[in-house]
């Protein structure tokens, strides 16, 4: 959520900044702005007639105790009337306030000066490439197909049990699954992350603070009775563990890692480019997330970069990585890479992680802040990205690494897997 005060500040700059998005910023700041007035204007009239009453309350004691008995009951239908009128511009107050967040839920995140520009993913900007594209044996399968043959990954029975893109994993895909969860966290262990266990789902106040709500109410599944929400990734749990704390500046940056289920509904994703692993409505994902002072975001989001571009070297996958572009960069980040790792059976690429820089953006909404070395609050910056996603990972390993004799398992794998192919 962007802070009101920013915005006063730098309106213009801000609407040429969401025009990367395609989004007419105008009229919406115009009203923040109105709204704002609105408000402290309130708040100003409510602070002097509660000014008032304090000292008409003051008066009136003074009146009792000099036995003024008279006027100290005019002055006690003043302060009547004031009381009225304070409960009426605090109604009033609320209205406002309220009002002000809702609109500030709708207004996406400034982008960085980074971004490009550009309407869709077709628009994103390559900045990275690394490792060589494996030649297959002719007749090379796809990885729903590798699935079938070697039954290691069933979607039908997911589909018996709850519906498409609920995929059960067998016997050495499951083992698969389970070392590349033990791999990627202790990766990210070694790497300076504290690892969480927490929740899969979470409350609406969560959602809004890490802005999956409003946003993407309708790619969550809601569990009504409770009215909790199965979490789409582990970032929204793990970064709510901070909200509303107030952090001291000796104990940044906090890096966190941790494994959840992700639940997406997916709702408008169909045809063959989301068969298989492609896309699914459960998945796993290892996710690492920093919260950093505002001065060093950056330079965080560059490191957790090289963290996912080593994971992916000892993995020996092709992947390249793109700049999203400001039509395709989500709601709530202002610069994100994405990773993208080549499916050679599948002749494309396939996203694999996405790591963002939110910069105050989550924090205003989670009143997440850190006491400087001068003693003043200010907002945090964080972070977050996928170290890694599994499906496509998954993905990218059956298809590149098939041969005649069987699936091989990346070298780095095999202490975890206990088996160096799926035959």
């Amino acid at each position: 959520m962007l802070v009101v005060s920013k915005i006063i500040a730098n309106k213009e700059a801000y609407i040429k900044a969401l025009e990367k998005r395609n989004f007419d910023a105008a009229p919406i700041l115009d009203k923040v702005i109105t709204l704002d007035e609105d408000r402290r204007a309130t708040q100003a009239q409510l602070d002097n007639i509660l000014a008032d009453s304090n000292t008409l309350s003051k008066e009136i004691g003074i009146l009792f105790k000099n036995g003024e008995v008279q006027k100290a009951n005019v002055l006690k239908e003043k302060t009547a009337q004031l009381k009225e009128s304070s409960k009426e511009l605090a109604t009033k107050l609320t209205g406002l306030q309220t009002a002000l967040i809702e609109v500030l839920y709708t207004i996406p995140n400034i982008p960085h000066d980074s971004v490009p520009d550009g309407q869709s993913d077709e628009d994103n900007e390559e900045v990275f490439k690394e490792g060589d594209i494996p030649k297959l044996e002719e007749g090379a399968l796809p990885h729903w197909e590798l699935a079938k043959k070697y039954d290691i990954i069933d979607f039908e029975l997911g589909v018996k049990i709850t519906g498409a893109g609920f995929p059960v994993y067998k016997g050495k895909g499951a083992r698969l699954q389970r070392a590349l969860i033990s791999y990627f966290l202790d990766k990210n262990t070694e790497g300076g992350y504290k690892e969480y266990q927490v929740p899969h789902l979470v409350n609406e106040v969560s959602g809004y603070g890490t802005g999956q709500l409003p946003d993407k109410e309708g790619q969550m599944y809601h569990v009504t009775g409770d009215d909790l929400y199965l979490i789409p990734t582990a970032e929204v749990p793990v970064t709510n563990m901070f909200r509303d704390d107030l952090l001291q500046e000796s104990e940044l940056p906090v890096c966190c890692t941790g494994y959840t289920p992700c639940f997406r509904r997916e709702a408008g994703s169909y045809g063959a480019h989301v068969r298989g692993l492609n896309r699914l409505h459960q998945f796993d994902k290892v996710e690492i997330v920093r919260i950093e002072k505002p001065e060093n975001s950056y330079k965080a989001l560059d490191g957790m970069v090289e963290h996912v571009k080593n994971i992916l070297r000892e993995l020996k996958l092709p992947y390249r990585i793109l700049r999203l572009c400001g039509g395709d960069i989500g709601f709530t980040a202002a610069l994100t890479y994405d990773f993208e790792v080549f499916s050679t059976a599948q002749d494309r690429w396939l996203e694999i992680s996405s790591v963002s820089n939110f910069e105050s953006y989550q924090a205003n909404r989670l009143k997440l802040r850190f006491k400087d070395k001068n003693g003043k609050n200010q907002l945090a910056h964080t972070l977050n990205g996928s170290s890694l996603a599994l499906p496509r990972v998954l993905a990218g390993i059956l298809e590149n690494y098939q041969t005649p004799k069987g699936i091989k398992i990346p070298e780095v794998l095999v202490p975890y897997c206990g088996f160096e192919y799926i035959d």
